[in-house]
């Protein structure tokens, strides 16, 4: 397994300030910064549109990836596409023809990536590894920031991880939700790849670089037995 990557989540970012929010995460060291896209119907929140990913493009070279948390994906993937998401994550509770939406985001040169929620079984990637760059695991239910962790999800972790390695195919496994410098190991351990964080890096005392070094120790650093 290649070293855990920060994905930063700016969903609990300044929203007057966001191209700034992007330039200092990207400054910070983060490997990706990823967008949470909420429509008030899968989750009750509502966040991005595509316009605002596309004017925060240039204000850091670091991959985006578009969360797609919305009842009806597929008429967004090609707007997400062009603002700049090089990764296009959704959900499979929303996709009830998940290998062609895959298929759309991967011919629109994206990645392609499926999320699950905590109740929602894995059954559905033995189907579609084929066409999956990405399993997104959520440690939280989806909606909110600042959720707690739930480390009941690192069987899931784990499970995901050996599905991709039977495979062969290269999918990455992240894990999305109450991830901080006290939840990252377990994670990582687990079997994450790429661990996404909001909260820990966006309201750190220290700063956003110095929460970036903190997550990356806590990643590197052995988890002790229980």
């Amino acid at each position: 397994m290649t070293e855990p990557a920060v994905v930063a989540s700016v969903l609990g970012a300044d929203y007057a300030r966001l191209g700034d929010e992007v330039a200092d995460l990207n400054a910070a060291g983060v490997d990706r910064i990823q967008w949470d896209i909420m429509d008030g119907r899968f989750v009750p929140n509502v966040t991005f549109g595509p316009d605002v990913v596309s004017a925060c493009r240039h204000y850091g070279d670091v991959p985006f990836e578009a969360h797609l948390m919305v009842a009806d994906p597929d008429p967004m993937l090609a707007d997400f596409a062009s603002a700049g998401c090089g990764t296009i994550i959704v959900h499979v509770e929303t996709c009830p023809h998940l290998h062609r939406t895959l298929s759309m985001i991967r011919d629109l040169g994206a990645q392609a990536g499926v999320a699950v929620n905590p109740s929602t079984s894995l059954d559905f990637a033995r189907h579609v590894l084929d066409q999956l760059d990405q399993i997104l695991v959520m440690t939280v239910n989806p909606g909110f920031g600042g959720q707690k962790y739930i480390s009941a999800m690192e069987d899931k972790v784990s499970e995901a991880r050996e599905l991709a390695d039977r495979s062969g195919h290269p999918v990455k496994i992240e894990v999305d939700g109450g991830i901080s410098a006290d939840t990252a190991g377990a994670a990582r351990d687990a079997g994450a790849e790429l661990l996404v964080a909001g909260s820990a890096l966006l309201a750190h005392p220290d700063g956003k670089r110095a929460a970036v070094a903190e997550l990356r120790r806590a990643m590197a650093r052995p988890v002790p037995a229980s």
